[in-house]
């Protein structure tokens, strides 16, 4: 796990020469096809050295939840096992990581007619306003719903018309963790925040001029994706879609971009402070791949004895 940024790929292709290991993403972008550069998919070269299960398994079109990736990262880490290799989960969806690690609840089908009532109530006065609504609500789903999530704050507000109980209560009452299998989770993360922020502006310079822009150009010319479809609110490809739609100059597109990406790690690095038994390394340290690979060679030992 890490923020975004952060170098996680790049170890993870390092560390099957050294494990058996297959890589599963745990990325919610990654799932769509034809959206590469704006997710920073692994490019075609990599991904021949070091293949990654649940990437390019969606068309942008499709929404993907956690409870799907859920599903599918089971029967991918089933597969793995049963081909006596260790499957090594990768990826900055920390909403993905909690679903399967620690189960999801049992919440209520969506209803049409309450998810009209509350985007009729978003276009009159604002998600923001609704997001101070379900700080009243559920103070601690809303100190982890970023204010401009439309989607998590719909959702969330909809558990909550539904039943009468907020998303935390359910989530409380019903969660179960994964028993059958034994998880170590590893975080890496520059120690000097100033360093990630400089990967990140550097970063999403690189995917400008890599084509960004043109990914985008042909997302828009399908003609059936709006920024109401998911994979477009992606970090990235909101602040393009924008820009091509004449909201912005060239220049306040790129530092919006950069403005979110930071905002989304910030987010990540919220819920890896709190995961527990995590094991932390620097990502910026020469020697990361080698602390990884004793951690990881100590831990296995020990399971054996185990």
């Amino acid at each position: 796990m890490g923020p975004t940024a952060s170098g996680k790929t790049a170890l993870a292709v390092n560390l099957l020469q050294h494990f058996p290991m297959e890589i599963v993403s745990v990325d919610s972008a990654m799932v769509y096809r034809t959206m590469d550069i704006g997710t920073a998919k692994p490019d075609a070269a990599t991904l021949a050295k070091a293949p990654h299960r649940l990437i390019d398994i969606r068309d942008p079109l499709d929404a993907y939840s956690a409870a799907q990736f859920r599903d599918d990262a089971l029967q991918e880490i089933k597969q793995i096992i049963q081909q006596k290799k260790i499957p090594l989960l990768v990826g900055g969806t920390m909403l993905y990581f909690r679903a399967l690690q620690q189960g999801l609840s049992d919440l209520p089908s969506a209803d049409q007619s309450v998810r009209k009532k509350i985007t009729e109530q978003a276009a009159q006065s604002g998600w923001d306003k609704l997001h101070d609504d379900l700080l009243k609500i559920d103070p601690l789903a809303a100190a982890r719903i970023h204010p401009h999530d439309a989607q998590r704050i719909q959702r969330a507000l909809e558990v909550y018309l539904l039943t009468g109980k907020n998303l935390t209560t359910w989530q409380e009452e019903n969660d179960t963790s994964l028993h059958r299998y034994t998880f170590y989770n590893f975080a890496i993360a520059p120690l000097d925040r100033s360093v990630l922020h400089a990967r990140i502006a550097a970063r999403f310079t690189q995917m400008l001029d890599e084509g960004l822009i043109d990914e985008v150009k042909k997302l828009r010319a399908r003609g059936d994706l709006t920024l109401e479809t998911p994979a477009i609110r992606s970090v990235g490809y909101r602040q393009v879609w924008e820009y091509l739609s004449g909201h912005y100059t060239y220049q306040e597109m790129q530092e919006r971009g950069i403005i979110a990406t930071r905002q989304l790690a910030k987010r990540q690095l919220t819920w890896l402070r709190s995961w527990p038994d995590m094991i932390w390394f620097d990502s910026e340290a020469t020697d990361l791949y080698e602390q990884v690979s004793i951690a990881m060679d100590n831990l296995f030992r020990h399971d054996i004895q185990m």
